[in-house]
């Protein structure tokens, strides 16, 4: 499968909601649910965690990117690939994300790093 990168520069083909959906598992699915309403503060049920990735304009998305995200709606609405072709890189809504997701800034600065190369 293709490496799927985010708006937000997570790697939604290494996402357990995305494997979860792609291999149709359901006890993944709650074990996903579990960890990520400890980590997020905030109850999430397996049925949440079913998710194709955020670029899929219709598809599924996981309970976190339709209850929390606030970077997917802003990178559409930019009409942005994802954060790192954006103008306003590194912009509030990223560095609160970094901070749980360090390895999406990795992404992103790499991404970066090449754009309009």
């Amino acid at each position: 499968m293709d490496e799927m990168i985010g708006r937000c520069g997570l790697i939604c083909t290494k996402c357990e909601a995305f494997i979860a959906t792609k291999n149709d598992d359901d006890g993944a699915r709650r074990r996903v649910a579990a960890s990520w309403s400890k980590h997020f503060g905030m109850k999430f049920e397996p049925e949440d965690i079913t998710c194709d990735g955020c670029l899929q304009e219709n598809g599924r998305r996981s309970g976190y990117c339709r209850k929390i995200c606030e970077i997917r709606p802003c990178a559409q609405a930019r009409k942005v690939k994802n954060c790192a072709y954006c103008e306003d890189y590194v912009c509030e809504k990223l560095k609160k994300f970094f901070s749980i997701a360090p390895r999406a800034k990795a992404t992103l600065n790499k991404i970066r790093k090449n754009v309009g190369k």
